[in-house]
C-alpha cells in the first residue's frame, strides 16, 4: 500500500513541478489533524468521557439487545407452536420472525455497531479541540504556503519534508508533543546556521 502511495506522490510532485516552471520551489509538509488533536492537553478529558460512554451507554444498549432477542426468541417459539395448531396466522408469525432476525443481526454485528457509535461520540466530544487545531493549522497554511501536505503514513522516512506539527504546536503555544510526532520531518521554523569554512593548516609560503 505504501508503495502505491509513494508512486502517487511521485506523480503529484512531477505534475506540480511542471506547473512551477518559474523556479518556485515545492514546499511539502507532513501533518494529520486527528493526531494533532490527540496530542492536545485536553484530549485526556475526551478519553475519560469515552470510558464512561462505553461502559454505561454502550454496555446498557448491548444488554437491551440481548434481553430483547431472548424475548423475541421465546415469542417466536411460542408463535411457531400456535401457528402449527392453527391458532396464529402466518402474518403474525412472519412479523415475529422478522423482528427476531433484526435483533439477532444487531448482536452479530454488535462490534461494528458499537465502534461506529463510539467513533461518532468521540468526534462529538473532541469537536472543540478540532476547531482549535483547524484554526491554528489554517494560519500556518496561510503563512507557509505549502504546495502539498502529506499524512505521516504516506511517505518514507528520510524524505525532505517540513514537520507541520511543530509549527501548529507553536501556534497553539504547546510546549510538548508526543515523541512519534517530533521526528517526522525538518523543523520549518529552525534557523539554519551558515556552513563553517573548512579548517586546515595553511600552506607555508615558499
Amino acid at each position: 500500500m505504501k508503495k502505491i502511495l509513494l508512486s502517487v506522490f511521485a506523480c503529484i510532485v512531477f505534475l506540480l513541478a511542471g506547473q512551477n516552471t518559474k523556479a518556485q520551489a515545492l514546499k511539502v509538509g507532513v501533518f494529520d489533524i486527528d493526531l494533532m488533536v490527540q496530542a492536545m492537553p485536553g484530549y485526556h478529558v475526551v478519553d475519560s468521557l469515552m470510558q464512561i460512554y462505553e461502559t454505561d451507554s454502550l454496555g446498557a444498549q448491548l444488554q437491551i439487545y440481548q434481553s430483547e432477542f431472548q424475548r423475541l426468541d421465546s415469542t417466536y417459539k411460542l408463535d411457531s407452536a400456535l401457528f402449527a395448531q392453527g391458532k396464529k396466522t402466518k402474518a403474525m408469525l412472519d412479523y415475529t420472525t422478522e423482528e427476531r432476525r433484526k435483533m439477532g443481526l444487531n448482536l452479530v454485528y454488535w462490534q461494528q455497531i458499537a465502534q461506529n457509535k463510539s467513533n461518532s461520540k468521540r468526534s462529538q466530544y473532541a469537536q472543540p479541540l478540532y476547531q482549535v487545531v483547524i484554526g491554528a493549522y489554517r494560519k500556518i497554511l496561510d503563512k507557509k504556503k505549502y504546495t502539498l501536505i502529506l499524512k505521516p503514513q504516506t511517505y518514507e522516512a528520510g524524505f525532505a519534508i517540513d514537520n507541520v506539527f511543530l509549527s501548529v504546536a507553536r501556534e497553539l503555544k504547546l510546549t510538548e508533543l508526543p515523541q512519534q510526532l517530533l521526528g517526522l520531518g525538518d523543523d520549518p521554523d529552525a534557523v539554519k546556521q551558515p556552513a563553517k569554512p573548512a579548517t586546515g593548516t595553511k600552506p607555508k609560503p615558499k
